[in-house]
């Protein structure tokens, strides 16, 4: 039988611990190294001539640079999702030494759930969206300081709402009668405007990129969908690769955490709130999308504009979707749910339709 070693690893910014384990024997072996690439080969390099190695560590704020550099090295890697990691409930010591050998002990008794890597490509578009996303926070902050540095000085604009051209010429002409106050306001006008061409920029550029292959026909089928437009659509798409890894739609809304919480003990259910668990960024992204299903007219100027270019069975697909949802949320607001409760469960919905138009399950 051929020798497999096992390898956990506990990384930080400086070092990585590692727990070295044999499918043949119990006796473990540890090792601290540095977290550079150099020790990184150094110290699998030789692994290698002895057999199969698999190693893992968890996911977390290093991305997958180690799991690259482990894989072109001929290592089997493996980034453990971490809140799937088998755990003693009575456990309370925690070190990195024992953290890696929890994780090689895991490992080799096949306990670890492994995140999906994406592939470079879709690392670097899913980094560039997520600050695409926080430069449109920023804005977003920086109009909000507008109005309460206004409201503190007791001035409200009362000509329709704010940000159209007619309130910014209103903000570059208002007296304050006080020349530091005005200051402040010039201040941050400035940095609003600058934030507005810089997001501008990002938007076009974010067209540019929905536009180019692999992403161009996922963008447009996901696009068809009310409430998501190009960036989140191109979100979803690098962000969780192939849908088909989910094998049904209840597993993809349990992967975003939109499934209710269970605690059932004999003939008694207990269901709760929706679990939160997974990807929370989808999550969010794809409430703020359930918003939009309030209403639902299919034939609105900007959702034809949208499907030029989509499949008829697409359209169909994603207009039985809408209506769908629509009567759902107005049925739960009827039943006298709070409408952040109704857009929750929207969004549940709306992710098995999402899952169902990626996989091809329209009909």
């Amino acid at each position: 039988m051929a020798k497999v070693l096992y390898v956990g690893m506990d990384v930080d910014k400086e070092k990585i611990v590692l727990a070295k384990l044999s499918s043949s024997t119990s006796s473990i072996e540890q090792s601290v190294i540095a977290n550079t690439p150099p020790a990184v080969r150094k110290y699998f390099a030789p692994l290698s001539k002895q057999g199969e190695v698999i190693a893992a560590y968890e996911a977390g704020c290093f991305g997958f640079g180690l799991y690259h550099q482990l894989t072109d090295l001929g290592v089997v890697a493996v980034v453990a999702a971490p809140g799937l990691i088998p755990r003693k409930p009575s456990d309370r010591l925690k070190t990195d030494r024992r953290d890696a050998h929890s994780l090689a002990l895991a490992l080799r008794a096949g306990q670890l759930t492994a995140v999906h890597v994406p592939t470079k490509q879709d690392e670097s578009v899913r980094d560039y969206l997520r600050m695409c996303e926080d430069m449109r926070d920023d804005l977003r902050r920086c109009k909000q300081r507008i109005l309460h540095l206004l409201l503190r000085r007791g001035i409200r604009y009362e000509q329709g709402g704010p940000w159209t051209v007619k309130h910014k010429d209103w903000l570059a002409t208002l007296e304050l009668g006080n020349a530091l106050d005005r200051q402040t306001l010039d201040a941050y006008l400035a940095r609003l405007q600058e934030l507005e061409s810089t997001c501008a920029q990002l938007d076009s550029q974010v067209e540019s990129i929905a536009q180019e292959e692999p992403y161009r026909q996922a963008v447009r089928t996901l696009s068809a969908f009310k409430g998501i437009k190009t960036l989140i659509a191109l979100s979803f798409i690098s962000e969780i690769g192939d849908f088909r890894r989910f094998p049904s739609a209840a597993q993809f809304m349990a992967f975003l955490g939109l499934v209710p919480s269970e605690h059932s003990s004999g003939s008694k259910r207990r269901q709760g709130g929706i679990t939160k668990a997974g990807n929370s960024h989808l999550r969010r992204l794809l409430v703020q999308a359930a918003w939009h299903y309030q209403s639902y007219h299919p034939t609105s100027r900007v959702l034809l504009q949208r499907r030029r270019e989509v499949d008829p069975g697409i359209i169909n697909y994603v207009n039985r979707a809408g209506r769908r949802l629509n009567r759902k949320y107005l049925h739960l607001l009827l039943r006298g749910k709070r409408s952040q409760l109704a857009v929750t469960a929207v969004s549940r919905e709306l992710a098995g339709f999402i899952w169902g138009a990626m996989v091809g399950k329209v009909a």
